[in-house]
């Protein structure tokens, strides 16, 4: 591969619903500009985007390719996204490091869930962007359908640059309302636009000039004036309106039939900004705020994007350089983890391809092999100049499942396997829930956490089971109790002997309190740590139903002990024996954890919504609108929704979104209560008899 300099990149995220022909319109590049010899196929596996075996396996995306094409002496970097909406997470971190972004839309479908998502996270990274209508040559294409479906999410203009040449069957190429040409198939055959279109193609090209006008006051002038602007003019002019997001281009294509292809490359290189020219990156040096200029004079700032595990080369780091340049085998410093790296070959990534680079230019995409600590998110640059890049915002993963080794050989592989997936991911996570001893690894949904777990055991060999998690529940008391407990036994030699007298009641401001308010010397206070620590014990593994016991303050009052045989080991089974005993008398109960929980979904799905929430036991705290769409915000106990992605999902079309925070325990209604104990009692029982 040649090497490009800053002025002749481009670096393009393509992002939609999913199935919306991102993968077949990047095969269509490589196809038209020499890169491959023949268009793969999704149905066969043989697509350069979607080469893990387990994208293959099911034909979507599940990460982003990086697809650099080499065209007219441009290097375009395109980054095709998953389009499910469980990997987001791919689709946030290569938007990151776009400077421009193709939304493309089925021209059957419309625009969908996936659409309106990657539009609104364009909004949030201020990219300009093209809409490309895709599949123009499917059965039911419809372009004016697809444009008007676009436009209902859309609050920015959209101009349509080209119009189709046929729709359907009939789709032979794109009229070009620049150059005011009709190009054949992918775009090789210029031809005169047809006469039947003259017409349509009049009014639309005084919408485009007017809106190029707008991008600059000599322009606007010249054409109030009634002078005709050249074509330069006009790119000129639409460069800064695309550039300052007050117009969206709209194109048309099909990447299956390889229509429309090279005018869309074109597009790209007039249109979007270099890196030298998108907005400036801003990085944190020493707690202040800079701008980075992108420029291989500055010093190094390089944003590591998306990190992978290949099980033949090691770990792969994708990774932008915002200013200055990198060499192979040179030594460089990550901010974030305050540690040196050394740089071994670097590599220009197509699909799966590693193409060997001296240098990568400021602006330039690449990889690097077997970084030791070096994760998604960090930033390399010089030790002198420690700057920092920001790391975008990654929505929560609600949806949580439990994990457990297959085998005992897994389970000392389980932690590090873990923190490896959610290294790559930033939308995966882990944690170890105390209250229920369960591994927990929450994702944005059953296809991502079904894909993470399949990760695990081809790229890390680590087996796994999933089931849905525990819910933590604790158990206190609501009232007074006492008890007295004698521990006696006496066999062959020494006997052991104790004797507690305890007395607990609740404490809500704390989890615990002890107190010895023995007088008299009936129990020497040498033996109280052996008692607290059975009473620690059984806190820990509960009396009702096996969960931790909180909120309590125990005293113990009384007891005997016995000159010879009294010992620690007896006053702590004591201690227990009492504490057991002394909770049972306290009417104790279970606790459940309660979330804040905040919905955002489409008004029309509203009703829908409240009515799952009330068969949820939630409590409703108040209604809203935002941005158009409704907003709940209620407090709905855990148990209810351990699988509320999947069902807000299906009520919603996938438009619903939400979040979810503790907010504190509550008591379990006791016609609940009963059940949950016999369950858990039953699972004790199980795991006792293993």
């Amino acid at each position: 591969m040649k090497e490009y300099t800053t002025e002749m990149i481009r670096n393009i995220t393509l992002a939609s619903h999913s199935s919306s022909g991102k993968t077949m319109l990047c095969e269509a590049f490589l196809h038209q500009t020499g890169a491959t010899t023949r268009l793969g196929k999704i149905e066969d596996g043989t697509t350069v985007a979607d080469f893990e075996e387990e994208e293959i396996r099911r034909g979507i995306s599940l990460s982003t390719a990086l697809i650099p094409i080499e065209y007219k002496d441009y290097k375009l970097n395109f980054m095709d996204t998953p389009g499910y909406n469980d990997f987001i997470g791919e689709m946030i971190s290569a938007l990151r490091v776009a400077d421009g972004a193709l939304i493309l839309v089925d021209s059957v479908a419309g625009a969908e869930v996936g659409t309106e998502i990657a539009w609104n996270y364009c909004d949030r990274f201020h990219l300009p962007r093209f809409l490309v209508i895709n599949k123009m040559n499917r059965e039911n294409a419809n372009y004016k359908k697809a444009l008007a479906s676009v436009r209902e999410i859309s609050e920015t203009r959209l101009l349509p640059l080209q119009l189709p040449w046929g729709e359907k069957a009939d789709f032979k190429g794109v009229i070009d309302l620049i150059s005011m040409k009709a190009y054949l198939g992918a775009g090789n055959q210029v031809e005169e636009i047809p006469t039947e279109y003259l017409e349509e193609v009049e009014s639309a090209r005084m919408e485009l000039i007017e809106a190029a006008a707008e991008g600059e006051d000599a322009l606007l002038e010249k054409y109030l004036d009634g002078q005709e602007l050249s074509s330069e003019e006009i790119i000129r002019g639409l460069q800064k309106v695309v550039m300052n997001g007050l117009f969206v281009p709209v194109f048309v294509a099909s990447g299956t039939a390889q229509i429309g292809i090279l005018p869309l490359l074109d597009a790209c290189i007039s249109l979007f900004p270099s890196p030298k020219d998108a907005s400036k990156a801003k990085g944190i040096l020493r707690n202040e705020e800079i701008n980075l200029e992108c420029s291989d004079q500055q010093p190094l700032a390089a944003y590591v994007w998306k990190t992978t595990a290949d099980p033949f080369v090691g770990k792969i780091t994708y990774f932008r350089v915002y200013s200055g340049m990198l060499n192979s085998d040179t030594k460089v410093w990550n901010a974030n983890k305050e540690t040196e790296e050394r740089l071994g070959t670097l590599s220009v990534m197509r699909g799966k391809e590693t193409i060997p680079v001296k240098v990568v230019h400021a602006g330039d995409i690449a990889t690097v092999p077997k970084l030791s600590v070096t994760s998604t998110g960090d930033t390399l640059c010089e030790r002198s100049r420690p700057v920092i890049l920001p790391i975008p915002e990654y929505p929560h993963a609600l949806y949580q499942v439990a994990v457990f080794p297959k085998t005992q050989a897994d389970s000392a592989k389980i932690s590090p396997t873990l923190t490896r997936l959610c290294e790559e991911d930033m939308t995966l996570s882990w944690h170890q829930e105390p209250s229920t001893n369960q591994t927990i690894l929450q994702g944005m949904g059953d296809q991502h956490i079904d894909v993470a777990i399949r990760k695990a055991e081809t790229k890390f060999q680590t087996y796994l089971h999933v089931d849905v998690p525990k819910v933590p529940y604790l158990e206190t008391i609501t009232k007074q109790g006492q008890a007295t407990y004698r521990h006696k036994k006496q066999t062959g030699g020494a006997g052991q002997f104790a004797e507690v007298a305890m007395r607990v009641e609740p404490q809500p401001n704390a989890d615990y309190e002890f107190s010895n308010d023995v007088f008299g010397g009936a129990i020497s206070s040498s033996f109280m740590p052996a008692i607290e620590k059975g009473i620690k014990a059984v806190m820990k593994e509960g009396v009702v139903a096996g969960y931790p016991v909180k909120n309590v303050k125990v005293s113990v009052y009384d007891g005997k002990e016995h000159p010879v045989d009294s010992k620690p080991v007896a006053f702590e089974i004591a201690g227990r024996e009492a504490f057991k005993l002394c909770v049972k008398d306290a009417s104790p109960v279970l606790l459940e954890p309660i979330m804040n929980v905040k919905i955002i979904v489409p008004e029309a799905n509203m009703g829908d919504v409240l009515g799952d929430l009330n068969t949820r036991r939630a409590r409703v705290q108040g209604m809203d609108t935002e941005k158009g769409r409704s907003v709940v915000t209620a407090q709905v106990p855990l148990a209810e929704m351990l699988r509320y992605t999947a069902d807000l999902r299906s009520i919603t079309g996938g438009r619903g979104i939400f979040t979810m925070e503790f907010s504190h325990y509550e008591v379990v209604p006791a016609h609940l209560a009963q059940e949950i104990i016999t369950t858990r009692q039953k699972e004790l029982e199980a795991k006792k008899e293993e």
